[in-house]
């Protein structure tokens, strides 16, 4: 009975709020129609002083019209591998008012083949996209010699 009686502090509960501040015109973001140009703006954009030393796992944002409103470093992991959650992925996209997503990841290594655990992460983001109507669009493995598009190799 002592806890019906409690008082309900409502200072004490934490405010929740949304909202989107973009600090660059739509017109100025580069926009991206293929797997090149999407490798040619994480590859920019990505440390290259991390890029052949420790894998890391990013999201793209896109707009409805494939504009890129951010990329956002999810995991930073060892030389052979990164925990990815699945979570932060699209809890950051939804945070950024993604219309959809580009995930990607590097392997130091330098080899470009996606390994069982890659293409596991990737059909388990694919199935959240959808349930979520954020689609993921791509996943690209980034390498400072090129890279690998799971959609251009019809893993999606």
């Amino acid at each position: 009975m002592e806890a019906v009686n409690q008082i309900i502090n409502l200072h004490q509960v934490a405010e929740i709020t949304l909202g989107y501040h973009p600090k660059v015109k739509s017109c100025q973001r580069p926009k991206v129609g293929c797997s090149r140009q999407v490798y040619e703006v994480l590859y920019s954009f990505w440390d290259k002083d991390t890029l052949e030393l420790a894998e890391h796992f990013q999201v793209m944002l896109l707009n409805r019209a494939n504009r890129v409103l951010g990329i956002c470093t999810i995991s930073k992991g060892g030389t052979a591998g990164t925990v990815v959650d699945a979570k932060l992925v699209f809890a950051t996209a939804l945070k950024g008012a993604a219309q959809s997503i580009v995930v990607s990841h590097n392997h130091p290594s330098g080899n470009l083949i996606p390994s069982e655990q890659d293409k596991r992460i990737t059909r388990r983001l694919v199935e959240i996209g959808k349930v979520l109507d954020l689609p993921v669009l791509d996943h690209i493995i980034v390498s400072a010699d090129g890279y690998y598009s799971f959609a251009d190799e019809g893993e999606l």
